[in-house]
C-alpha cells in the first residue's frame, strides 16, 4: 500500500532519539516509497542572519515598495530548514507565485522554490503573498521515514498556512501539537505498548 506524507507536518515526539530534531516541525515537500523524503524544518530560526543580510550577500536590493498584502521582505523569517545542504536556500510559499521551470506545488495552498528569483521577488515587493526561507532541508533514504515513523519518533498531522507562515517561528511546535489536540504536559518521554 503506498502512501505520502507531503503537504503534511511531522512532529518530534519527546522520546525522538536525534538530537538535531528534538521539538522540530518538519513540513513534508516530498515522499515516496520510491525515492524516500524531503522535508523543512520550519521552527527553528537561523541564528544571526535576517532576510536584508542575506540578500546583501547575493547583492540584490530590499525595495522599500511592498504590494499590498505582501509579506514586509524586512520581517522575513529565516529558518535552518534541515541538516542536509545548508547553504541550499529554499522557500515555501502561497501558490499566488509561480514559475514555470523553478515552483513545484507541494499542496493546493503550498508551492517549493528554489532559485534565485524568487528571492529577488520577494526582495522587490512583488514576490508571494506569504513565504517561508530556510536553509538546508530534511532528508530521508526509502524506508528511513517509514521506519523512525514505526518507533513512535514523529507524530504526523495536518498543516496549516498559519501554523507555516502567522505563527511566531518559537511557537509553532507548541501550536502543531494543540492543531493535533495534544497538550504537551501530557506526553510522555518514553513510549510503551500494551
Amino acid at each position: 500500500m503506498t502512501f505520502s506524507l507531503k503537504g503534511q507536518l511531522l512532529v518530534a515526539m519527546p522520546d525522538m532519539e536525534d538530537e538535531r530534531f528534538k521539538d522540530t516541525v518538519i513540513y513534508m515537500c516530498a515522499h515516496s516509497e520510491e525515492e524516500g523524503a524531503m522535508g523543512l524544518v520550519v521552527n527553528k530560526r537561523m541564528p544571526d542572519i535576517q532576510f536584508a543580510d542575506l540578500m546583501a550577500q547575493f547583492d540584490i536590493k530590499v525595495s522599500d515598495k511592498i504590494e499590498e498584502g505582501h509579506a514586509d521582505p524586512y520581517q522575513q523569517p529565516i529558518v535552518v530548514g534541515g541538516p542536509v545542504e545548508t547553504g541550499r536556500g529554499f522557500v515555501l510559499h502561497t501558490p499566488d507565485y509561480q514559475t514555470v521551470d523553478n515552483s513545484m506545488n507541494v499542496a493546493d495552498n503550498m508551492c517549493l522554490s528554489t532559485t534565485l528569483d524568487i528571492l529577488r521577488s520577494i526582495a522587490e515587493g512583488d514576490g508571494p503573498e506569504k513565504a517561508l526561507l530556510a536553509l538546508g532541508y530534511c532528508g530521508w533514504e526509502p524506508g528511513q521515514l517509514e521506519s523512525e515513523l514505526v518507533r513512535d519518533g514523529w507524530m504526523v498531522t495536518s498543516a496549516s498556512d498559519e501554523l507555516i507562515f502567522t505563527t511566531p517561528v518559537e511557537q509553532r511546535y507548541q501550536k502543531a501539537l494543540k492543531d493535533a489536540g495534544i497538550e504537551l504536559a501530557y506526553l510522555s518521554p518514553t513510549s510503551g505498548s500494551a
